[in-house]
Protein backbone atom coordinates (compact mmCIF):
# COMPACT_ATOMS: atom_id res chain seq x y z
CA UNK A 1 0.00 0.00 0.00
CA UNK A 2 1.50 3.24 -1.12
CA UNK A 3 2.48 6.05 2.07
CA UNK A 4 -0.51 8.11 3.19
CA UNK A 5 2.27 10.97 4.42
CA UNK A 6 1.70 13.65 1.45
CA UNK A 7 2.51 16.23 3.95
CA UNK A 8 5.52 17.60 5.96
CA UNK A 9 6.22 16.71 9.74
CA UNK A 10 4.30 19.65 11.69
CA UNK A 11 2.27 21.06 9.22
CA UNK A 12 -0.82 22.37 10.40
CA UNK A 13 -2.06 23.69 6.77
CA UNK A 14 -5.89 22.54 6.60
CA UNK A 15 -5.71 22.19 2.87
CA UNK A 16 -2.78 20.07 2.39
CA UNK A 17 -4.12 18.08 5.44
CA UNK A 18 -7.11 17.49 3.43
CA UNK A 19 -5.77 16.80 -0.19
CA UNK A 20 -3.52 14.05 1.76
CA UNK A 21 -7.01 12.57 3.21
CA UNK A 22 -8.61 12.82 -0.02
CA UNK A 23 -5.29 11.07 -2.59
CA UNK A 24 -5.41 8.26 0.53
CA UNK A 25 -9.18 7.76 -0.02
CA UNK A 26 -8.63 7.72 -3.55
CA UNK A 27 -5.79 5.95 -4.37
CA UNK A 28 -7.39 2.18 -4.55
CA UNK A 29 -10.16 3.83 -6.57
CA UNK A 30 -8.47 5.17 -9.09
CA UNK A 31 -6.03 2.03 -9.61
CA UNK A 32 -9.47 -0.30 -10.18
CA UNK A 33 -11.03 2.21 -13.07
CA UNK A 34 -7.35 2.26 -14.70
CA UNK A 35 -7.61 -1.66 -14.72
CA UNK A 36 -11.03 -1.59 -15.99
CA UNK A 37 -10.56 0.55 -18.34
CA UNK A 38 -7.33 -1.61 -19.77
CA UNK A 39 -9.60 -4.50 -19.99
CA UNK A 40 -12.40 -2.98 -21.92
CA UNK A 41 -9.85 -1.60 -24.51
CA UNK A 42 -8.08 -4.94 -25.14
CA UNK A 43 -11.89 -6.63 -25.58
CA UNK A 44 -12.52 -3.92 -27.84
CA UNK A 45 -9.79 -4.57 -29.72
CA UNK A 46 -10.50 -8.27 -29.73
CA UNK A 47 -14.17 -7.53 -31.39
CA UNK A 48 -13.08 -5.40 -33.95
CA UNK A 49 -11.08 -7.88 -35.43
CA UNK A 50 -13.26 -10.99 -35.58
CA UNK A 51 -15.82 -8.91 -37.92
CA UNK A 52 -14.96 -8.66 -41.63
CA UNK A 53 -14.39 -4.68 -42.89
CA UNK A 54 -17.74 -3.33 -43.77
CA UNK A 55 -19.84 -5.18 -41.13
CA UNK A 56 -21.42 -2.98 -38.29
CA UNK A 57 -21.08 -3.77 -34.95
CA UNK A 58 -22.84 -2.69 -32.21
CA UNK A 59 -21.00 -2.43 -28.85
CA UNK A 60 -22.45 -1.31 -25.44
CA UNK A 61 -20.26 0.32 -23.27
CA UNK A 62 -21.25 0.36 -19.87
CA UNK A 63 -21.23 3.67 -17.67
CA UNK A 64 -18.12 4.69 -15.90
CA UNK A 65 -18.26 6.17 -12.82
CA UNK A 66 -15.55 6.69 -10.41
CA UNK A 67 -15.89 4.96 -6.93
CA UNK A 68 -14.59 6.43 -3.84
CA UNK A 69 -13.64 3.76 -1.35
CA UNK A 70 -13.70 5.11 2.37
CA UNK A 71 -11.88 2.81 4.56
CA UNK A 72 -12.47 3.51 8.31
CA UNK A 73 -8.74 1.09 9.21
CA UNK A 74 -6.90 4.08 7.27
CA UNK A 75 -8.60 6.91 8.73
CA UNK A 76 -8.44 6.02 12.08
CA UNK A 77 -4.64 5.21 11.29
CA UNK A 78 -3.72 8.95 10.46
CA UNK A 79 -2.72 11.33 12.48
CA UNK A 80 -5.05 13.62 14.43
CA UNK A 81 -3.72 17.48 13.24
CA UNK A 82 -4.73 20.39 14.96
CA UNK A 83 -6.30 23.32 12.97
CA UNK A 84 -4.38 26.53 13.76
CA UNK A 85 -6.75 29.01 15.70
CA UNK A 86 -7.23 32.67 16.25
CA UNK A 87 -4.00 34.22 17.08
CA UNK A 88 -4.01 37.45 18.91
CA UNK A 89 -2.76 40.50 16.79
CA UNK A 90 0.77 41.61 17.58
CA UNK A 91 1.47 44.95 19.52
CA UNK A 92 2.27 47.81 17.42
CA UNK A 93 5.81 48.36 17.52
CA UNK A 94 6.32 51.17 15.71
CA UNK A 95 3.52 53.36 16.66
CA UNK A 96 4.97 54.73 20.15
CA UNK A 97 3.76 58.84 21.10
CA UNK A 98 6.12 61.06 22.76
CA UNK A 99 6.63 60.62 26.26
CA UNK A 100 5.72 64.30 26.64
CA UNK A 101 2.58 64.11 24.34
CA UNK A 102 1.37 61.33 25.84
CA UNK A 103 1.94 62.37 29.82
CA UNK A 104 0.36 66.43 29.14
CA UNK A 105 -2.68 64.10 27.44
CA UNK A 106 -2.96 61.59 30.13
CA UNK A 107 -2.66 64.10 32.94
CA UNK A 108 -5.03 66.78 31.97
CA UNK A 109 -8.01 63.98 31.58
CA UNK A 110 -7.22 62.63 34.73
CA UNK A 111 -7.33 66.44 36.34
CA UNK A 112 -10.36 67.04 34.37
CA UNK A 113 -12.07 63.74 35.41
CA UNK A 114 -12.01 64.39 39.09
CA UNK A 115 -12.08 68.69 39.10
CA UNK A 116 -15.75 68.24 36.66
CA UNK A 117 -17.84 66.43 39.52
CA UNK A 118 -16.92 68.37 42.55
CA UNK A 119 -17.46 71.60 39.80
CA UNK A 120 -20.82 70.31 39.22
CA UNK A 121 -22.08 69.38 42.50
CA UNK A 122 -20.63 72.65 44.28
CA UNK A 123 -22.47 74.52 40.75
CA UNK A 124 -25.42 73.02 41.08
CA UNK A 125 -25.97 73.94 44.65
CA UNK A 126 -24.96 77.31 44.44
CA UNK A 127 -27.44 77.60 41.51
CA UNK A 128 -30.35 76.30 43.23
CA UNK A 129 -29.48 78.47 46.25
CA UNK A 130 -29.13 81.58 44.21
CA UNK A 131 -25.37 82.33 45.60
CA UNK A 132 -23.30 82.45 42.61
CA UNK A 133 -23.00 81.80 38.93
CA UNK A 134 -20.60 79.72 37.12
CA UNK A 135 -17.70 81.58 37.93
CA UNK A 136 -18.20 81.44 41.86
CA UNK A 137 -19.44 77.44 41.47
CA UNK A 138 -15.79 76.47 39.64
CA UNK A 139 -13.85 78.75 42.17
CA UNK A 140 -15.50 77.00 44.86
CA UNK A 141 -15.10 73.43 42.86
CA UNK A 142 -11.65 73.98 42.57
CA UNK A 143 -10.89 75.14 46.33
CA UNK A 144 -12.82 71.81 46.88
CA UNK A 145 -10.45 69.86 44.73
CA UNK A 146 -7.72 71.00 46.11
CA UNK A 147 -8.62 70.14 49.37
CA UNK A 148 -9.31 66.42 48.40
CA UNK A 149 -5.37 66.32 47.44
CA UNK A 150 -4.67 67.61 50.78
CA UNK A 151 -4.35 71.29 50.22
CA UNK A 152 -4.69 73.74 52.91
CA UNK A 153 -7.49 75.56 52.60
CA UNK A 154 -7.18 79.40 54.51
CA UNK A 155 -10.36 81.08 54.95
CA UNK A 156 -11.65 83.35 57.67
CA UNK A 157 -12.40 80.97 60.18
CA UNK A 158 -8.59 79.29 60.14
CA UNK A 159 -7.29 76.45 57.69
CA UNK A 160 -9.55 73.91 56.23
CA UNK A 161 -7.08 71.04 56.70
CA UNK A 162 -9.05 67.24 56.40
CA UNK A 163 -9.24 66.41 52.99
CA UNK A 164 -12.19 63.90 51.89
CA UNK A 165 -10.51 60.96 51.42
CA UNK A 166 -12.96 59.53 48.60
CA UNK A 167 -12.39 62.01 46.44
CA UNK A 168 -8.68 61.67 47.25
CA UNK A 169 -9.33 57.79 46.27
CA UNK A 170 -11.00 58.97 42.80
CA UNK A 171 -7.42 61.07 42.40
CA UNK A 172 -5.08 57.79 42.83
CA UNK A 173 -7.44 55.66 40.92
CA UNK A 174 -7.35 58.67 37.99
CA UNK A 175 -3.82 58.87 37.91
CA UNK A 176 -3.27 55.01 38.14
CA UNK A 177 -5.47 54.58 34.85
CA UNK A 178 -2.81 58.06 33.57
CA UNK A 179 0.24 55.42 34.15
CA UNK A 180 -0.82 52.83 32.46
CA UNK A 181 -1.91 55.04 29.38
CA UNK A 182 1.43 56.46 29.22
CA UNK A 183 3.42 53.17 29.55
CA UNK A 184 1.40 51.56 26.40
CA UNK A 185 1.58 54.53 24.77
CA UNK A 186 5.29 55.01 25.11
CA UNK A 187 5.63 51.35 24.30
CA UNK A 188 6.71 50.05 27.36
CA UNK A 189 4.25 47.99 28.03
CA UNK A 190 5.16 44.02 29.41
CA UNK A 191 8.56 45.32 29.33
CA UNK A 192 9.11 44.58 32.86
CA UNK A 193 11.32 47.69 32.84
CA UNK A 194 11.55 48.77 36.43
CA UNK A 195 13.40 51.92 35.06
CA UNK A 196 10.48 52.83 32.37
CA UNK A 197 7.91 52.49 34.78
CA UNK A 198 9.78 54.83 37.91
CA UNK A 199 10.49 57.25 34.31
CA UNK A 200 6.17 57.42 33.50
CA UNK A 201 5.59 57.86 37.15
CA UNK A 202 8.00 60.99 37.48
CA UNK A 203 6.70 62.54 34.17
CA UNK A 204 3.53 62.31 35.56
CA UNK A 205 3.72 63.77 38.85
CA UNK A 206 5.95 66.83 37.40
CA UNK A 207 3.07 67.17 34.87
CA UNK A 208 0.48 66.82 37.81
CA UNK A 209 2.40 69.41 39.72
CA UNK A 210 2.26 71.93 37.51
CA UNK A 211 -1.18 71.19 36.96
CA UNK A 212 -1.60 71.57 40.95
CA UNK A 213 0.35 75.23 41.29
CA UNK A 214 -1.50 76.65 38.19
CA UNK A 215 -5.09 75.99 40.10
CA UNK A 216 -3.61 77.00 43.71
CA UNK A 217 -2.46 80.19 41.73
CA UNK A 218 -6.46 80.51 40.33
CA UNK A 219 -8.05 80.01 43.86
CA UNK A 220 -5.52 82.21 45.89
CA UNK A 221 -6.78 85.82 46.57
CA UNK A 222 -10.28 85.53 46.45
CA UNK A 223 -11.71 84.98 49.56
CA UNK A 224 -9.37 81.82 50.54
CA UNK A 225 -5.49 81.47 50.69
CA UNK A 226 -3.46 78.74 49.29
CA UNK A 227 -0.09 77.98 48.88
CA UNK A 228 0.79 77.32 45.16
CA UNK A 229 4.27 75.31 46.50
CA UNK A 230 2.84 73.49 49.23
CA UNK A 231 0.00 72.71 46.25
CA UNK A 232 2.55 71.83 43.79
CA UNK A 233 4.47 69.47 46.37
CA UNK A 234 0.98 67.56 47.57
CA UNK A 235 0.34 67.05 43.51
CA UNK A 236 3.67 65.56 42.61
CA UNK A 237 3.49 63.26 45.78
CA UNK A 238 -0.06 62.08 44.66
CA UNK A 239 1.15 62.44 41.21
CA UNK A 240 3.87 60.07 41.33
CA UNK A 241 2.40 57.53 44.04
CA UNK A 242 -1.19 56.87 41.64
CA UNK A 243 0.95 56.90 38.30
CA UNK A 244 3.31 54.58 39.48
CA UNK A 245 0.98 52.01 40.70
CA UNK A 246 -0.32 52.15 37.05
CA UNK A 247 3.28 51.98 35.53
CA UNK A 248 3.72 48.76 37.30
CA UNK A 249 1.02 46.96 36.24
CA UNK A 250 1.60 48.32 32.64
CA UNK A 251 5.48 47.13 32.48
CA UNK A 252 4.70 43.94 34.36
CA UNK A 253 7.60 45.05 36.70
CA UNK A 254 5.88 44.65 39.82
CA UNK A 255 6.20 40.82 39.27
CA UNK A 256 10.04 41.19 38.49
CA UNK A 257 10.46 43.16 41.85
CA UNK A 258 8.40 40.39 43.81
CA UNK A 259 10.65 37.40 42.59
CA UNK A 260 13.74 39.58 43.58
CA UNK A 261 12.18 40.30 47.04
CA UNK A 262 12.63 37.15 49.57
CA UNK A 263 9.67 34.85 50.25
CA UNK A 264 8.91 35.61 53.74
CA UNK A 265 9.20 38.99 52.81
CA UNK A 266 6.72 39.07 50.06
CA UNK A 267 4.47 36.94 51.35
CA UNK A 268 4.62 38.78 55.30
CA UNK A 269 3.48 42.03 53.39
CA UNK A 270 1.22 40.21 51.81
CA UNK A 271 -0.34 39.32 54.45
CA UNK A 272 -0.09 43.01 56.41
CA UNK A 273 -1.73 44.68 54.02
CA UNK A 274 -4.72 42.04 53.71
CA UNK A 275 -4.95 42.42 57.50
CA UNK A 276 -4.81 46.35 57.47
CA UNK A 277 -7.62 46.51 55.13
CA UNK A 278 -9.72 43.54 56.87
CA UNK A 279 -9.26 46.01 60.18
CA UNK A 280 -10.66 49.18 57.86
CA UNK A 281 -13.41 47.24 56.47
CA UNK A 282 -14.06 46.38 60.21
CA UNK A 283 -14.40 49.63 60.94
CA UNK A 284 -16.68 50.58 58.29
CA UNK A 285 -19.36 47.61 59.04
CA UNK A 286 -19.10 49.11 62.72
CA UNK A 287 -19.27 52.48 61.57
CA UNK A 288 -21.85 52.06 59.42
CA UNK A 289 -24.05 50.64 61.78
CA UNK A 290 -23.61 52.97 64.60
CA UNK A 291 -24.33 55.67 61.77
CA UNK A 292 -27.78 53.58 61.01
CA UNK A 293 -28.70 52.90 64.55
CA UNK A 294 -28.90 57.24 64.97
CA UNK A 295 -30.44 57.65 61.44
CA UNK A 296 -33.19 59.12 63.37
CA UNK A 297 -30.61 62.07 64.96
CA UNK A 298 -28.81 62.48 61.55
CA UNK A 299 -32.04 63.32 59.55
CA UNK A 300 -33.01 65.73 62.58
CA UNK A 301 -29.35 67.12 61.48
CA UNK A 302 -30.36 67.46 57.97
CA UNK A 303 -33.10 69.01 58.45
CA UNK A 304 -32.18 71.09 60.90
CA UNK A 305 -30.40 73.21 57.26
CA UNK A 306 -33.03 75.75 56.22
CA UNK A 307 -30.89 75.72 52.76
CA UNK A 308 -33.75 74.03 50.74
CA UNK A 309 -33.06 70.97 48.93
CA UNK A 310 -30.08 72.12 47.22
CA UNK A 311 -28.43 73.01 50.52
CA UNK A 312 -29.28 69.73 51.99
CA UNK A 313 -28.25 67.37 49.45
CA UNK A 314 -25.01 69.45 49.80
CA UNK A 315 -24.81 68.14 53.63
CA UNK A 316 -25.10 64.89 52.42
CA UNK A 317 -22.19 64.67 49.86
CA UNK A 318 -20.18 66.37 51.93
CA UNK A 319 -20.67 63.33 54.85
CA UNK A 320 -20.33 61.08 52.04
CA UNK A 321 -17.44 62.50 50.73
CA UNK A 322 -15.64 62.09 54.85
CA UNK A 323 -17.34 58.41 54.70
CA UNK A 324 -13.57 56.84 54.04
CA UNK A 325 -12.18 59.17 56.89
CA UNK A 326 -14.89 57.94 59.32
CA UNK A 327 -14.29 54.56 58.57
CA UNK A 328 -10.68 55.03 59.28
CA UNK A 329 -11.59 56.78 62.58
CA UNK A 330 -13.78 53.73 63.32
CA UNK A 331 -10.87 51.40 62.93
CA UNK A 332 -8.84 53.45 64.98
CA UNK A 333 -12.02 53.39 68.38
CA UNK A 334 -11.66 49.27 67.44
CA UNK A 335 -7.93 49.11 67.90
CA UNK A 336 -8.39 50.84 71.32
CA UNK A 337 -6.22 54.55 70.53
CA UNK A 338 -9.93 56.05 69.97
CA UNK A 339 -9.40 59.55 67.69
CA UNK A 340 -10.10 63.40 68.66
CA UNK A 341 -13.31 65.95 67.48
CA UNK A 342 -11.24 68.60 69.19
CA UNK A 343 -8.38 69.67 71.42
CA UNK A 344 -8.83 68.11 74.47
CA UNK A 345 -11.45 65.77 73.43
CA UNK A 346 -11.33 61.80 72.90
CA UNK A 347 -13.19 58.85 71.39
CA UNK A 348 -12.16 56.05 72.93
CA UNK A 349 -14.01 52.21 73.88
CA UNK A 350 -13.36 53.05 77.63
CA UNK A 351 -13.26 57.12 77.31
CA UNK A 352 -15.53 59.74 75.67
CA UNK A 353 -14.83 63.20 76.33
CA UNK A 354 -16.43 65.58 73.59
CA UNK A 355 -17.48 69.38 73.13
CA UNK A 356 -19.72 71.12 70.77
CA UNK A 357 -19.89 69.72 67.55
CA UNK A 358 -21.16 70.61 64.17
CA UNK A 359 -24.18 69.79 63.04
CA UNK A 360 -23.14 66.61 60.60
CA UNK A 361 -24.89 63.81 59.80
CA UNK A 362 -22.02 61.46 60.00
CA UNK A 363 -21.69 62.73 63.67
CA UNK A 364 -24.45 60.72 64.32
CA UNK A 365 -23.44 57.55 64.97
CA UNK A 366 -21.06 59.23 67.90
CA UNK A 367 -20.80 57.22 71.09
CA UNK A 368 -22.65 58.12 74.00
CA UNK A 369 -20.42 57.27 76.22
CA UNK A 370 -18.05 54.23 77.26
CA UNK A 371 -18.97 50.50 76.05
CA UNK A 372 -17.78 49.06 78.93
CA UNK A 373 -18.40 44.90 78.43
CA UNK A 374 -19.71 45.75 75.39
CA UNK A 375 -16.10 47.23 74.09
CA UNK A 376 -14.65 44.62 75.40
CA UNK A 377 -16.55 42.25 72.66
CA UNK A 378 -15.69 44.70 70.31
CA UNK A 379 -11.91 44.36 70.59
CA UNK A 380 -12.81 41.16 69.30
CA UNK A 381 -13.27 42.30 65.54
CA UNK A 382 -9.52 43.65 64.71
CA UNK A 383 -8.21 40.56 66.37
CA UNK A 384 -10.83 38.77 63.60
CA UNK A 385 -9.92 40.25 60.91
CA UNK A 386 -6.20 39.67 61.37
CA UNK A 387 -6.66 36.15 61.88
CA UNK A 388 -8.30 36.19 58.72
CA UNK A 389 -5.66 37.76 56.62
CA UNK A 390 -3.34 34.83 58.54
CA UNK A 391 -5.41 32.08 57.14
CA UNK A 392 -5.24 33.18 53.77
CA UNK A 393 -1.59 33.28 53.88
CA UNK A 394 -1.29 29.57 55.17
CA UNK A 395 -3.97 28.72 52.53
CA UNK A 396 -2.09 30.82 49.79
CA UNK A 397 1.18 28.91 50.72
CA UNK A 398 -0.32 25.61 50.56
CA UNK A 399 -2.19 25.59 47.56
CA UNK A 400 -1.24 28.49 45.49
CA UNK A 401 -3.30 31.03 44.00
CA UNK A 402 -5.93 29.20 42.72
CA UNK A 403 -6.76 28.03 46.55
CA UNK A 404 -7.90 24.48 47.47
CA UNK A 405 -10.57 24.07 44.73
CA UNK A 406 -7.13 23.97 42.36
CA UNK A 407 -5.54 21.91 44.36
CA UNK A 408 -8.21 19.12 44.59
CA UNK A 409 -8.54 19.16 40.86
CA UNK A 410 -4.67 18.75 40.35
CA UNK A 411 -4.57 16.04 42.40
CA UNK A 412 -0.99 16.51 43.87
CA UNK A 413 0.61 16.50 47.35
CA UNK A 414 -0.12 19.20 49.38
CA UNK A 415 3.22 20.62 50.81
CA UNK A 416 2.67 22.43 54.18
CA UNK A 417 4.22 25.44 54.92
CA UNK A 418 6.80 25.71 57.40
CA UNK A 419 6.13 26.89 60.54
CA UNK A 420 9.54 28.66 61.04
CA UNK A 421 8.13 30.76 57.40
CA UNK A 422 4.70 31.18 58.99
CA UNK A 423 6.35 32.69 62.12
CA UNK A 424 8.58 34.80 59.90
CA UNK A 425 5.44 35.75 57.80
CA UNK A 426 3.59 37.11 60.70
CA UNK A 427 6.18 38.94 62.39
CA UNK A 428 6.61 40.80 59.05
CA UNK A 429 3.13 41.47 58.43
CA UNK A 430 2.35 42.79 62.14
CA UNK A 431 4.68 46.28 61.34
CA UNK A 432 3.37 46.33 57.90
CA UNK A 433 0.10 46.52 58.86
CA UNK A 434 0.82 48.88 61.56
CA UNK A 435 2.36 51.23 59.32
CA UNK A 436 -0.39 51.23 56.74
CA UNK A 437 -3.13 52.01 59.31
CA UNK A 438 -0.93 54.94 60.69
CA UNK A 439 -0.32 56.22 57.32
CA UNK A 440 -4.29 56.75 56.99
CA UNK A 441 -5.04 57.54 59.80
CA UNK A 442 -2.63 60.81 59.60
CA UNK A 443 -3.85 61.23 55.89
CA UNK A 444 -7.52 61.23 57.64
CA UNK A 445 -7.11 63.49 60.38
CA UNK A 446 -6.28 67.39 59.83
CA UNK A 447 -8.17 70.50 61.55
CA UNK A 448 -11.30 72.79 60.92
CA UNK A 449 -10.24 76.25 61.37
CA UNK A 450 -7.86 77.66 63.98
CA UNK A 451 -10.47 77.08 67.32
CA UNK A 452 -11.32 74.41 69.03
CA UNK A 453 -11.24 72.30 66.08
CA UNK A 454 -8.07 72.37 64.78
CA UNK A 455 -7.12 69.28 66.19
CA UNK A 456 -9.44 66.47 64.60
CA UNK A 457 -8.46 62.37 64.22
CA UNK A 458 -6.83 59.68 65.51
CA UNK A 459 -2.86 59.57 66.38
CA UNK A 460 -0.75 57.92 64.05
CA UNK A 461 1.99 57.06 66.34
CA UNK A 462 -0.29 55.23 68.56
CA UNK A 463 -2.07 53.02 66.18
CA UNK A 464 1.06 52.82 64.33
CA UNK A 465 2.43 50.51 67.53
CA UNK A 466 -1.11 48.91 68.67
CA UNK A 467 -1.76 48.08 65.10
CA UNK A 468 1.94 46.59 64.80
CA UNK A 469 0.70 44.40 68.29
CA UNK A 470 -2.46 43.36 66.99
CA UNK A 471 -2.17 42.07 63.47
CA UNK A 472 1.16 40.74 63.79
CA UNK A 473 -0.26 38.32 67.10
CA UNK A 474 -3.72 37.87 65.23
CA UNK A 475 -2.11 37.09 61.67
CA UNK A 476 0.21 34.57 63.62
CA UNK A 477 -2.70 32.79 65.63
CA UNK A 478 -4.81 32.67 62.15
CA UNK A 479 -1.89 31.16 60.37
CA UNK A 480 -0.55 28.33 62.56
CA UNK A 481 -4.82 28.01 63.22
CA UNK A 482 -4.99 27.04 59.83
CA UNK A 483 -1.74 24.70 59.62
CA UNK A 484 -2.96 22.82 62.77
CA UNK A 485 -6.85 22.35 61.54
CA UNK A 486 -5.03 21.00 58.34
CA UNK A 487 -3.14 18.69 60.30
CA UNK A 488 -5.97 17.56 62.32
CA UNK A 489 -7.99 16.38 59.75
CA UNK A 490 -5.23 14.43 57.83
CA UNK A 491 -4.43 12.71 61.22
Amino acid sequence: MPSTTDRPDGSEDPFAVAEALQSVVREPAVRDTEQRNTEQRNTEQRDTEQFAPGERTTTTIPEQRDTVLVDDEVLGRRDTVRLPGPRRPPEPSGRRAPLLVAVAFATIWAAALTYLPVAAVIGLARTLEGSGGIGGAAHAGLAGWLLGHGVPIGTSIGPLAIAPLLLTLLVIWRLNRAGLHVTRAVGARRTGSVGKALLVAVAVGCAYASVGYLGARLVDGRGTDVSPSQAAWHFLALGIAGALIGSLRGTDAISVIARRVPPVLRHGARAGLMAAFLILGTGAIAGGLSLALGGGQAAEMIAAYRTGVAGQAGITLISIAYAVNASIWAAAYLLGPGFALGTDSAIRLTEVTVGPLPTLPLLAGLPDGPMGTVGTALLVLPVIAGAAAGWLLTQRLRYGRGGPRAGRRGGADVVEPPWLFLIGSSLIAGPTAGAVLGALSWMSGGGLGAGRLSHIGPDPLQVVLVGSIVAGAAVAGGACAARLYKAGRRS
